[in-house]
Order: structure tokens, then sequence, then C-alpha cells
């Protein structure tokens, strides 16, 4: 009697034929089965949901990354002339796409040698391409054919290029390079000079008494005469370009006020930004200048009648470094892509004009893009199209509002004016399978941040954040099963959120803010509606009578074992919630 009792005291072993496995990427976070139709529906983080068969086996497809190199991106330019995007590697390989419709177009290999390339840019005529590399070197390109013109190249420590800009001053053009060796170098593109070697002009005597005394990173320039430089250790020098002496220098804000800069902190300003419409006014009062800064800042400073810092914010929640910087052409947007592969869009049109600026701009929109670092924004204004490149190596096109259009080098090509052609809505299928662009959970600490009303951070998460308001706003929805099990949805819901609130946080870590009450989800809103055909005869229920088991009912025939599982509910911790 004992033995049989031991025997009973444990569930049937399952054959193997007797349970189907289905495999999804980032697990699943709600299912429902229709037994009527045999059809299992499960929906997940990644916002996909998917119909399945239950009696046969499979699993999602692995997420397709689509890559645009197969090394880390560092830069991407789009020319206006044949409507091409070029983008360059660190593998010193650079390629041309077809704007259009995202086909890649040609292909430069070994531009730089071993060294990679660091920086590109257009001449004014946007027929020769100018690459920046680690090896010391600038180099002119034919467009057409990817022959190599002219190599610049300024000393003979081979000091790394780190960026450079193609400038008209006073109808003479040249190519402005900046990097390690800490000077400005200045070649004049004349015509006529057939030589493939050209040297730089004599330097500017501030830049050699009074530049930087750290490598310098990025140059940004304002015709017709301004010109921007940043180095490593926070300085940011506006020099005049006519007459090459400093028009003003700006010091970084320390990532602490009421301490000293030490070694360990990084203070060096790697984007800079022009506020053209301010800057050519010679606006005294208004910002005309934005930069990023430590800990994932973003600077807009006065550069006439006494240049300082009017405002400051972090636009990145997690203090996420900004990583590069777009303004529109009037001024009245900006573009902030961080560290972690996220897009801000901020209101400036009115910022920074009448003095110093307490709270942050306007939030326009957010969104993540990338699976890591974006290394270059650029505006394509007449078709209303953001151009991206990052470290997760690829390229992308976004509508100016977020819209994912697609990625160069994707199977599928697309037409940038239609778009039913573009791909998943709002982000890539790469991003949304990410590991890294899992959301991540609310911060329960006790502590208010300064500016962030109950307990939220200033900027937060878009996708949590999002989702939160708008659970919120959004009234509740009549249930489709019926207001019974709209009932129990509800009770299940509260009764989860006080599990939540009563046993996975401590007295002393209970969050300030106040938990957003539980709603019918408005994203079901957005699902468009198919008619299911009914699955055919291959896909009924197999009789698994054979083995004594069942797929979904598996009855225990003991009464004593019955007995016995309501006892052990009884005595569990669970029991509470059910």
């Amino acid at each position: 009697m004992g033995k049989s009792s031991a025997s009973l005291a444990l569930p049937q072993r399952r054959a193997e034929c007797g349970h189907t496995v289905f495999c999804i990427h980032k697990g699943v976070k709600t299912f429902s089965f229709c037994r009527t139709k045999n059809l299992l529906v499960t929906g997940g983080v990644d916002r996909i949901v998917r119909v399945w068969n239950p009696y046969l086996p499979g699993s999602a497809p692995e997420p397709h990354l689509a890559r645009s190199h197969q090394e880390p991106v560092v830069c991407c330019r789009y020319n206006p002339t044949f409507r091409h995007v070029v983008s360059c590697c660190e593998a010193s390989v650079v390629k041309v796409w077809d704007f259009e419709t995202g086909r890649q177009v040609s292909e430069f290999i070994g531009t730089h040698g071993n060294a990679g390339i660091t920086c590109l840019t257009f001449d004014s005529s946007g027929r020769r391409l100018i690459t920046g590399g680690r090896d010391g070197c600038l180099k002119i390109w034919s467009y057409n054919n990817g022959h190599c013109l002219h190599t610049l190249q300024h000393d003979e420590n081979r000091s790394e290029v780190c960026d450079c800009t193609y400038m008209e001053v006073n109808q003479n053009r040249c190519v402005i390079a900046v990097g390690w060796d800490r000077r400005i170098n200045v070649y004049f593109d004349i015509p006529c000079d057939f030589h493939h070697f050209w040297k730089p002009q004599p330097h500017w005597q501030d830049n050699l008494n009074h530049g930087h005394k750290e490598d310098i990173l990025c140059v940004a320039q304002c015709p017709p005469f301004l010109l921007a430089t940043s180095s490593y250790d926070g300085e940011i020098i506006v020099w005049n370009v006519i007459s090459g002496h400093v028009h003003c220098k700006l010091n970084s804000p320390s990532p602490v006020d009421d301490q000293d800069p030490g070694e360990g902190q990084d203070r060096s300003v790697s984007r800079l930004a022009f506020l053209k419409t301010r800057a050519t006014k010679l606006d005294s009062a208004a910002a005309s200048l934005i930069s990023n800064g430590p800990e994932g800042s973003v600077n807009f400073w006065k550069l006439f009648s006494g240049a300082g810092l009017i405002a400051n914010f972090i636009p990145s929640r997690g203090n996420a470094r900004v990583s590069s910087i777009v303004v529109t052409s009037e001024d009245t947007l900006t573009y902030l892509a961080d560290q972690q592969g996220f897009v801000h869009v901020y209101d400036i049109q009115k910022y920074g004009l009448q003095g110093p600026e307490l709270q942050a701009p306007n939030t326009v929109t957010s969104w993540k893009a990338h699976d890591s670092t974006v290394t270059s924004l650029e505006l394509i204004e007449r078709d209303d199209i953001l151009l991206s490149s990052s470290l997760d190596c690829t390229v992308s096109l976004w509508s100016r509002d977020g819209a994912y259009i697609g990625t160069f080098g994707q199977n599928h090509p697309w037409d940038v004016f239609t778009p039913a052609s573009w791909s998943h809505t709002k982000v890539p299928f790469e991003i949304l399978t990410a590991p890294q662009s899992m959301p991540s959970h609310l911060v329960l600490e006790t502590d208010t941040g300064t500016g962030c009303p109950g307990g939220w951070p200033e900027q937060d998460d878009v996708m949590e954040k999002a989702a939160l308001c708008e659970t919120e706003q959004t009234p509740n929805l009549p249930s489709p099963e019926g207001p019974t099990v709209e009932a129990e949805v509800e009770e299940d819901k509260s009764r989860w959120s006080a599990f939540c609130r009563g046993r996975l946080l401590p007295a002393r870590r209970k969050p300030r803010w106040k938990m957003p009450e539980l709603k019918w989800p408005s994203i079901y809103q957005a699902l468009q509606c198919h008619e299911v055909t009914c699955v055919s005869a291959l896909g009924e229920k197999p009789d698994l009578s054979i083995i004594g088991s069942d797929m979904f009912n598996i009855s225990f025939h003991s009464q004593e074992r019955g007995a016995e599982l309501l006892g052990r509910k009884e005595l569990s911790p669970w029991s509470s919630l059910s």
C-alpha cells in the first residue's frame, strides 16, 4: 500500500511524443489557446504576436541581423549630388549605397591600408570623397571610379586624424583636419595642383601659442568665418578662419561642480554643432553652439558679448554619453544620439534665445535606433529623412519622427517615397530582439532625483515610460471575451500587483511613486484582424490513448492523490494568490 501511494505521489511521466516545444528568442509574456480553431497565440517583449499550430513543434526565426558592414561603422554621409549614402568602417572599407532603394552601388577596400578610417566628408561639388585615417593621412578620392587622387599628410609622426571638414573661405576652398597632433591643418584645394602629395599651410600663430594642449577630437564650421574645435580635456576654441585668431575659449563644466576634475574623469568634448541662424546674426544673448559633455550632458554656449555656458541638461537615462548631434537648418530641432543607441529629438526653436535656461527643452520624441553607440547622424531635410550609423555595423534610414525605413544591406530594397515599402514600424527587428534592447525594470529608489516628479528619472527609457503613460491615459477597453473574463483578468492583475509590492520589495525600499492602475493595453487597438482558416486534418490532436497520457488533460485516478495535492496547496505560500 505504501509503495502504491508513493508511486501516485508523482505525476505520470509524459511520453516524448506527448508534448510540443516552441522556441522564442526573447521569451513569452502572455499566451492564449483556442480549442475550436486549434491555435496557440503568444506575445512577448519583442512586440510580435505569433500564431502557432500547437501540435507541431517549431521555433521563431532567429533574428536576422541586417548588417551594412562586417566591422563597426565609424561614419556615414549623404551625397546630394548623386543621391548616395557613403559609409566607412574600422576595416578601412568604404561602401556607396543608393539612398532611394538601399542597394549597394560600389565598395572601396583598403582605403588606408591596414589603418582604420576615422572620418569622411565631400568637397563642395560632391564629386570627390575625402577620408581621414589612423595612419595620419587624408585622402581625396574620385567618386566615380574609386581612384585616389591626392594624399594629404601633415607630419612625419603620422598622428591620427580624428575629424575633417571641407570649407570655403573668401572663394578659397580648403580641407581642414584635426587630430592627435593638436593642430589645425589647412590644405588649400587648388584645381591646377596635380601633385599627389599635399602639405598643409603654415599654422596660425594663435594655433601655435594659444591652441589646444590635448588631442583635438572634433571640428565644426559656420560660414562665412567661424570654426570650432574641441579637445580631450574639455576645451572648446572658436576661431576666426579669415584672421586665424582665437575668437573665444570655452571650458566644459566639471562633472562635479565642487570638485576639481581628476585624472579618471572623462571631460572630453567629441561633438559640436553650430546654431547657424543665430551665429551668423552674431546674436549676443542667444546660444549659438551645442556640444556634448561629461556624464551624458549637453551644453548650450553663448559666443558673443561674453562667451559662456547658458544651458545644460542630460537627455539620456543612465547618463549615457551623447555621441552625435545634428540640428535642422532653421535651428528648430536638434537630434541627439547616445551610446545606448537612442535618438532624442528636442524643440530648440526658442531655447536659449534670451539667456540662461534652467530646464531642458521640450522633448518631441525619442526611439531606440541601434543596439550600440550611434557614431553619426545626418538630416536629409529635402526628403525629411534621418541617416544614422552605429558600432553595431549598421547604417539605417528613419523618417524625421522615428519611423524605421530600412538598414542598408538588408535583403529587400525599399522605396524611400513609398512608406508601404518601409520595414517594421518604429524600430528594426534586430533592435527588438537584441539582448541589450530588453526593457529594464523601473528603478525603485526612495530618493527622488532633482527635477524628477514622482520618482521618475528626468528622461526615462522611451519604451518603459511611454508604455506606462499610455496605460494611464487609455480608457478601459471592453474585453473580447466578455465581462466575465475581463473581471478575472482585472482580479489577476490586482493580485499580481499586490504580490509585487508586498513580497518583492523590502519595507525600506518601497517606492515613492504610485503604481499606475493596470488597464486593458491600448496596443491591442493596433492589431490587424484576419480570418483564420480551419487547421487541416494534419494538425489535428494526436491520439495518445495507446500510451495512457493526454497532451492537455492529465487525470489522476486516485482519490488519495487528490487529497494530498489539496493539502500541499493549502500549505503553499502561493495559495494566497489563487
